[in-house]
């Protein structure tokens, strides 16, 4: 797969499970899908992502 590929699928599963997460224990969990979606809509205009870095680095993924 291409990093893109791996950046939506870790963005999607993080939105969903942190909607679980203030569904079943607390609303803040709210903040952490805000903070998600604050970091995709940043990376469209700037380029820069943090995920793609910590994916390049950690797991070797190719761009």
């Amino acid at each position: 797969m291409k990093m893109e590929h791996y950046i939506r699928a870790i963005a999607g599963s993080v939105i969903l499970i942190t909607l679980i997460l203030a569904w079943l224990i607390s609303p803040y969990w709210l903040l952490f899908t805000a903070f998600v979606g604050i970091n995709l809509v940043q990376s469209a205009f700037t380029g820069v992502c943090p995920m793609e870095n910590i994916l390049e680095k950690v797991f070797k993924v190719p761009r």
